[in-house]
């Protein structure tokens, strides 16, 4: 569609794919973690960093999903350096064993993206007695960048170059609940809605971003924070309403942009691959 094409200050419009973006650029040396990435927009941004020489640890959910898209990639870039690891972020234990299992690697860190997250479920609780949504989204990722904070902060001294925590948000963060995040009710089923939930967690996504971002600069730590709205994109987080999978397989290809289309994200770490200084606490919305 004309409304997709058209280009904004960066250069790039919201038909423009990651591959797009990164076009040229080398990202041999770095180290990401990607959660979320056995599918949708965390399968893409994995495969286009791998793609660019970047060693992608992806958090996973299911390990077999999880190594079927690794083996996917590899498939069609043989040189891609690539590891699956099991990550529910709805489950505190297994974010902590996560990260401790990553830090056992030995790895740097230069790239964090905070990726993986679930849309308009009915009302249920994650095994810490957090609403699952809100745990998903928000809690579990939340807890990962601060057990991985240190090694970030390391990776970009040692490195020299300035290390990126991407939360992927949503525009949705404008429609929670009228009070914002309900912090007193959050866990309480009565006057439970689904997409104003969701729109809680992602609201927390920014305030997290743009809180993280004003202490990174207080500290002079060469780290930026920043929350990203990838624009509307067809993937299985409609999945919990069978009316708007429908409506994005009938009419998706025409107005509604595929992953391949992820360059927000993309545009966010730009800075990083070329070596240079990028923006901090920011909240960066794609078409």
């Amino acid at each position: 569609m004309w409304f997709l094409s058209r280009k904004g200050t960066s250069g790039f419009s919201a038909s423009s794919t990651a591959e797009d973006v990164t076009q040229g650029i080398d990202g041999s040396g770095l180290t990401a973690i990607v959660t979320g990435a056995s599918s949708g927009i965390g399968a893409e941004t994995a495969r286009v960093l791998a793609l660019r020489g970047v060693h992608v640890v992806m958090g996973v959910r299911n390990l077999e999903a999880g190594r079927a898209v690794k083996e996917a990639i590899v498939k069609g870039n043989p040189n891609a350096k690539l590891d699956a690891m099991d990550l529910d972020l709805s489950s505190m234990a297994s974010v902590k064993k996560f990260a401790e299992d990553f830090k056992s690697l030995n790895l740097p860190l230069n790239l964090l993206i905070n990726n993986a997250g679930i849309m308009a479920t009915p009302f249920m609780l994650s095994r810490d007695n957090i609403e699952l949504q809100f745990a998903t989204n928000h809690v579990g990722h939340f807890l990962l960048t601060n057990l991985l904070m240190e090694t970030i902060r390391k990776t970009a001294r040692a490195s020299r170059k300035e290390g990126r925590i991407v939360n992927v948000s949503s525009r949705r963060h404008k429609f929670s609940y009228p009070e914002g995040i309900r912090f007193a009710k959050l866990n309480d089923p009565s006057g439970y809605n689904s997409l104003s939930a969701y729109g809680q967690s992602k609201l927390a996504n920014i305030l997290h971003a743009n809180e993280l971002g004003r202490q990174l600069k207080e500290d002079r730590v060469e780290v930026t924070a920043n929350s990203v709205h990838p624009g509307l994109i067809a993937t299985n987080l409609f999945r919990h309403y069978s009316f708007l999978t429908g409506l994005v397989g009938l009419v998706g290809k025409y107005v509604i942009k595929n992953v391949q289309q992820i360059t927000q994200a993309f545009e966010v770490m730009h800075a990083l691959f070329l070596n240079q200084s990028g923006c901090r606490g920011q909240q960066l919305h794609a078409t």
